[in-house]
């Protein structure tokens, strides 16, 4: 099929009928209340699965594995860190130096007091962290 033959309203009832036949929505995880019924999910396809990587699940195996990683990587890195603690955290796991966030903090001298703890992040830089990084304003605040 090329991408010009592609009709997207002829895939919409059959993914429809997809995601009412599994046990979890098949999307991006938000939540600890999302979370846990998906691992639930996964751990059934390991059952069935195993290392068996030409049976025919073994696809949807590796895509809800990939949706509990990424959220597992993102909400759940430091679940006890401060807010600084997990802005340190996320500064190094998408390579960003103080300056790179000017536009969500400030001057690179805000993010400097804010890592060593001489400042707090306000309401307005949590949200616009929680945005850039996809994460949950809670994370900052």
């Amino acid at each position: 099929m090329t991408a010009a033959a592609f009709n997207p309203n002829n895939l919409a009832p059959a993914w429809n009928a997809f995601q009412c036949a599994l046990p979890v929505r098949l999307a991006s995880i938000h939540s600890q209340a999302e979370y846990e019924p998906v691992v639930a999910f996964m751990n059934q396809l390991l059952d069935v699965v195993g290392d068996d990587e030409s049976h025919e699940l073994a696809d949807l195996l590796e895509l809800v594995g990939q949706l509990v990683e990424d959220y597992e990587n993102v909400q759940q890195v430091l679940p006890d860190a401060t807010p600084a603690q997990m802005l340190r955290f996320l500064m190094a796991q998408h390579d960003l130096k103080q300056a790179d966030l000017s536009k969500e903090v400030g001057a690179q001298s805000v993010v400097s007091e804010i890592l060593s703890g001489h400042r707090q992040i306000n309401a307005r830089q949590a949200k616009a962290l929680a945005q850039r990084f996809g994460v949950s304003v809670s994370a900052f605040i």
